[in-house]
């Protein structure tokens, strides 16, 4: 019982790779697809970028995502900072690697259904035929849940190099 409290006490914070991974994820979409490629923008399919008003509102949501996105990073690092200097983490890249790709991954699946499929504000791809885009959406979801299912691999190889590190605290 003491063991598992010890291990408990010095295991790597989920929750602070998820959240960097999940703004990291929001940040690739948002600097690549949405400036970068200019595939889509915000809500490019609720407001087409035809008129300058419609590229100045895309362009105010965009950034009203890219400050989300720097918001679930900054949560993240401080999540990390908190538990890491109060006392000895272990350190894995395994671990690390693992939770931000679970967390791209899940940034990736909750923006393909959410906002792609459910709601419609943007596709991956609105530079293709109409026909096309639930192609890209599709492969968008596929490679979030690629990420996700890697991450989930990689944090439980982990996991058993951290049940059997020594502990070093003491």
């Amino acid at each position: 019982m003491a063991a598992d409290v010890e291990v408990q006490e010095r295991s790597f914070p989920w929750s602070a790779g998820i959240l960097i991974g999940l703004g990291l994820g929001g940040f690739f979409d948002g600097i690549v697809l949405h400036q970068m490629l200019q595939w889509h923008h915000m809500l490019s399919n609720w407001y087409p970028i035809k008129s300058l008003q419609n590229l100045e509102l895309n362009t105010r949501w965009d950034g009203y995502f890219h400050s989300a996105t720097y918001v679930l990073v900054a949560v993240g690092i401080f999540v990390l900072w908190r538990r890491a200097r109060l006392r000895h983490l272990y350190w894995s890249s395994k671990l690390l690697v693992g939770n931000l790709l679970m967390g791209w991954g899940l940034f990736n699946l909750a923006e393909g259904l959410i906002d792609h499929e459910v709601l419609g504000v943007h596709h991956v791809n609105e530079l293709v035929a109409r026909e096309y885009w639930i192609y890209w959406d599709i492969g968008f979801l596929a490679w979030g849940a690629g990420m996700f299912a890697g991450g989930w691999l990689l944090v439980k190889a982990g996991q058993v190099n951290q049940l059997a590190a020594p502990d070093v605290s003491a």
